[in-house]
């Protein structure tokens, strides 16, 4: 990463040159996801230099995300091997076979990143990269948002019955609209009104 370059203006920098009232001045400590709230000019980034930090950023969540699909796509993919899974009516695995391939997806969609870094490695793509990179993150979210879902009521139909299974998968459906899409909209929502 060219973080270095710039002229001392990159983020390091701003310890030595970037607060204008006395070396590292507060507006270092600004968490590294304030861009929304305008700390782009604060920060005194190059273009190039955003994206590297977005990158970074966005790899971070990328790990966290991957882990997560990855340990529920070798459960689904373990299943057919246990003594009870021929004991799913045709329903069950019809709903089964619809998870394996939206978990398959969604690993697909969240590794995704990774390979188009390394194949535009050092082709000076960088800002392309990160807006690609965002939006199969999304997706991927979305897809795995529905795989969860989807094994909830998988698990609930096996163990009580559909009517659970079916109020226990929009639950989580729910969940996941309020704490990954209600609630980041409401945080945009509150900083610009404060902004304003």
């Amino acid at each position: 990463m060219d973080t270095g370059g710039g002229g001392g203006r990159g983020p390091a920098s701003d310890r030595a040159g970037g607060s204008g009232a006395g070396g590292s001045g507060p507006r270092h400590s600004r968490s590294s996801g304030d861009d929304e709230a305008g700390s782009a000019d604060s920060r005194h980034e190059s273009a190039e230099e955003r994206a590297d930090r977005n990158w970074a950023e966005l790899l971070q969540e990328l790990r966290v995300t991957q882990m997560g699909v990855q340990i529920l796509t070798g459960f689904l993919l373990t299943l057919p091997f246990q003594q009870r899974f021929g004991e799913l009516d045709d329903t069950q695995r019809t709903i089964y076979l619809c998870l394996v391939v939206l978990s398959v997806l969604a690993t697909g969609l969240l590794v995704a990143p990774v390979s188009l870094h390394r194949l535009l490695f050092r082709k000076h793509l960088k800002a392309r990269l990160v807006t690609s990179a965002d939006r199969l993150a999304r997706v991927g979210l979305v897809v795995l948002a529905l795989v969860v879902a989807g094994t909830v009521l998988l698990i609930f139909d096996v163990v009580v019955g559909p009517a659970a299974a079916v109020i226990a998968a929009v639950g989580a459906l729910v969940l996941f609209a309020l704490l990954w899409v209600a609630l980041p909209l409401e945080l945009v929502r509150r900083a610009r009104s404060g902004d304003g």
